[in-house]
């Protein structure tokens, strides 16, 4: 009787044993698989940031060159006019939602027959970010009233009505600047908004946020700082 108790016993104790491995070798399974399975999430979000880091660096990569298509010479559009000393830069925006730059260049060409207005500008900057030169720099342009005849101006294409320039639009502005800044011995400082000369809402997405205006500022500075004011003119 106590040889069968032990041999049930031993048996049990075979099982529990048994049992116990089980439990373990299926715990370390568990473990394995849910490392795996962290890991593969870890590496498909890694893919992703890079991606969308990728993304974000497309757009808003700035110009790379200015395109010169200037404007046939007109009293109306581009008058000749001799200017004088550079002392700052004056950033408008085109306050017609969607359209080009090539749009905007051509509307200041028409002009010169339509006789509509007086109105014209030295840069357009178009909603993926290429720059028009409309006006030689040595040259007025029509568009910051009594600051003609000693600043350059730039109009900025939007495709949102509050004003808001694309991404890439902004990373060309800050370059463009930077590159004016460069070239004619001027700070970030010497950079305005229509507005600062008339009191019109122009552009109208920084006068309204005045912190947008500064952040904006501020990365022209870095962009000096960081001399990042390559741009080739292509005539």
């Amino acid at each position: 009787m106590s040889r069968l108790v032990s041999r049930r016993k031993t048996k049990k104790d075979f099982f529990n044993r048994r049992n116990i491995l089980l439990i373990i070798a299926a715990a370390a399974v568990v473990v394995l698989v849910c490392v795996l399975v962290i890991s593969c999430q870890k590496r498909e979000a890694a893919k992703k940031a890079k991606a969308a880091r990728k993304a974000e660096l497309a757009a808003t990569k700035p110009a790379t060159s200015i395109e010169v298509d200037l404007l046939t010479p007109n009293k109306y559009s581009r008058p000749q006019i001799k200017l004088k000393k550079i002392k700052g830069i004056v950033v408008h925006y085109t306050a017609n939602p969607g359209a080009t730059a090539m749009d905007n260049r051509n509307y200041f060409e028409g002009l010169k027959t339509s006789h509509r207005t007086h109105a014209s500008s030295h840069f357009v900057i178009g909603l993926d970010g290429e720059i028009i030169q409309c006006v030689p720099t040595k040259e007025i342009a029509y568009a910051s009233n009594n600051r003609n005849y000693d600043t350059l101006s730039i109009e900025c294409c939007h495709a949102a009505k509050d004003g808001r320039f694309e991404p890439k639009t902004y990373a060309s502005l800050i370059r463009l600047c930077a590159y004016l800044c460069h070239r004619f011995n001027l700070k970030e400082t010497d950079i305005i908004r229509h507005y600062d000369v008339t009191g019109k809402n122009c552009p109208k997405y920084f006068v309204e946020h005045p912190k947008a205006w500064k952040k904006f500022l501020s990365d022209v500075k870095k962009a000096l700082a960081a001399k990042d004011w390559n741009l080739e003119v292509k005539s």
